[in-house]
């Protein structure tokens, strides 16, 4: 294993900041897989995670059973992990922007795509490694103008040519689920299967402009773009893997999470080893644009009627909203049926405030609103 050292642009003469990654194995025809952990520098289960399945890498490559080559970033986000307040950690947004850690990738299907037609060919294999150089090449171009851009460069010169790409969060209190997109489904079941996600949420881009949308999304916008014209390959498979809850950081926990993600490189190929047989799917993927998010009414009380990964009827109540002076309790019900996934740390609430989220299996009329 070797460990890479990225500077990225320093802010003043006094502070300097690096993105470190450990690289295991080598670039071949078995692949490339990469995996970052807390992009969202509050967010940590996914951090301790890493440190188990590095351990599990260490062994691996002992025996030699690394066919392909791994990338691991434990911490992805060196400017949100040094952000706190009053002894609390703020690492979802730039306190010098504003701007949220995960949000403002640079689109690569724009940057590269009129570049690509006089060079594309009728080989696959070949115009994946087009596609992967023009890629390397415009990042390469960019001139960063600030710290939070030159991190997410050098997050993305890491990751832009793998076949597989992780990016490790979690929520406030929630069960494990994933973000993905709707063309690549068939390859994220068995990652949803081994880490026992109770909800994989898919969309084509939900707009947001995310880490994991900036690898994957290209590769099927290509398609799109030059369908008929040229065989474009899935290149990169990327998703979010929500770990839980934020204060779920356990080893227990983490153990399990790297077990499951050591099996899943076993069965994309790139470790050695026959991978152990998929679990059972909790539950089939849904759109993300079946997403409920419940929202307080008014100011109030929160006192949840259910846990994360409880099953929700339709018109159910989820959480009781108590006005302290009045006495009033309002009842927060769903209005679709599916698993609530997620639900805030946050017991007293402003009015409009997000309280929760259920996994609905059909598309809500005007789609869904993206969470900072």
């Amino acid at each position: 294993m070797r460990v890479e050292h990225h500077p990225l642009l320093t802010r003043n003469p006094c502070t300097r900041r690096e993105l470190i990654s450990l690289h295991y194995g080598q670039a071949n025809s078995a692949g490339k897989v990469y995996l970052q952990a807390s992009l969202h520098a509050d967010e940590l289960p996914g951090m301790l995670a890493l440190h188990h399945l590095r351990q599990l890498l260490d062994h691996a490559e002992a025996r030699g059973d690394i066919l392909g080559e791994i990338v691991l970033v434990p911490i992805a986000n060196p400017i949100g992990l040094e952000q706190t307040l009053m002894h609390d950690a703020m690492g979802r947004f730039d306190f010098n922007s504003g701007e949220n850690f995960n949000r403002r990738y640079p689109d690569l299907t724009a940057m590269i795509a009129s570049r690509l037609a006089n060079e594309l060919t009728q080989d696959l294999d070949r115009n994946r490694q087009i596609i992967r150089r023009h890629m390397l090449d415009a990042l390469k171009q960019r001139q960063p103008a600030s710290e939070i851009d030159s991190l997410r460069q050098a997050q993305l010169l890491l990751a832009v040519d793998a076949d597989v790409v992780l990016d490790l969060h979690c929520d406030a209190q929630a069960v494990v689920h994933l973000y993905g997109e709707t063309p690549y489904q068939a390859q994220i079941e068995p990652l949803a299967r081994y880490l026992g996600a109770q909800a994989t949420l898919l969309a084509d881009g939900s707009g947001a402009g995310s880490f994991d949308e900036a690898c994957g999304q290209p590769w099927w916008r290509l398609q799109a773009l030059f369908a008929e014209r040229f065989p474009i390959p899935s290149g990169c498979i990327a998703a979010t893997v929500e770990l839980r809850g934020e204060a779920q950081v356990e080893h227990a926990l983490a153990t399990r999470d790297a077990a499951a993600l050591f099996a899943f490189l076993q069965h994309r190929g790139i470790l050695k080893g026959t991978p152990p047989p998929m679990p059972a799917l909790p539950h089939p993927a849904t759109p993300f644009a079946g997403s409920l998010t419940l929202r307080a009414p008014s100011a109030g009380l929160v006192v949840f009627l259910h846990q994360p990964g409880a099953w929700i009827e339709r018109d159910e109540p989820v959480v009781h909203l108590i006005d302290p002076i009045s006495g009033v309790t309002q009842v927060v019900r769903s209005s679709v049926s599916g698993v609530m996934y997620m639900r805030s740390a946050i017991r007293f609430a402003a009015a409009g405030v997000e309280l929760c989220k259920v996994a609905g299996a059909t598309a809500l009329e005007g789609g869904v609103t993206v969470s900072a």
